[in-house]
């Protein structure tokens, strides 16, 4: 590409990723690719070549993990309200007006955690109890599905059937692969590079060939 072209959109790549884990056929489908290009002889083996990858941010804010839950109790409760208000009767009042009106800003240190914590893990099992068992023919849309994934991967029950905050030593957390960041971008992760650059988004790699009988 020329020095001055524009590119594409970092929206391409989610949609690109997503599009592939949905898909069963992706692997073969790639592998069958591969085949053909080698039959081609567009591509060889064992030719000298380099790889580079660079951060790609994800186009959402940093988020600690209990602004992480907050946020997307707030986005299920903002979907609803558009398709199936009825359904928060009797579960939304002043209270959850205080907590979830606005986009949670808590930063690393709010006052009184513990608190905090457990009151938005049970208002989550709530509102997810409360889409399930009353919400005949309501399909849950992505931010109820975001939300379901996010406290499972942050909240355990214990022996006793109450709601514990997932630790490194006390439930366990999720591998940074798997772990969601977002509930409006599923697909990005906190990524690192070497013990200094991290950031949440998506890391893009590039293979270059130095084959001068071959495409680059």
């Amino acid at each position: 590409m020329e020095l001055d072209d524009p590119g594409f959109h970092h929206g391409v790549l989610a949609d690109f990723r997503e599009r592939l884990a949905q898909d069963d056929r992706a692997d073969h489908l790639l592998d069958l690719a591969l085949a053909r290009l080698k039959e081609a002889g567009l591509v060889r083996e064992r030719t000298t070549r380099r790889t580079d990858s660079t951060h790609v941010l994800a186009a959402v804010r940093d988020l600690t993990r209990l602004e992480l839950v907050t946020e997307a109790v707030r986005a299920v409760l903002e979907e609803v309200a558009r398709t199936a208000s009825h359904l928060l009767t009797g579960l939304v009042d002043e209270d959850w007006g205080r907590r979830y009106g606005r986009s949670v800003r808590l930063g690393k240190n709010p006052t009184r955690p513990k608190t905090r914590i457990l009151a938005a893990g049970d208002d989550t099992c709530r509102l997810l109890e409360r889409l399930h068992r009353h919400g005949p023919g309501y399909r849950p849309g992505p931010q109820a599905e975001a939300l379901r994934q996010i406290v499972v991967q942050n909240y355990y029950r214990d022996a006793a059937g109450r709601l514990r905050w997932r630790t490194a030593a006390d439930g366990g957390l999720p591998p940074s692969s798997s772990a969601i960041v977002s509930p409006y971008d599923t697909t990005a992760r906190y990524v690192r590079h070497g013990h200094i650059i991290s950031w949440k988004g998506f890391a893009a790699h590039v293979t270059e060939t130095c084959a001068t009988t071959a495409p680059t």
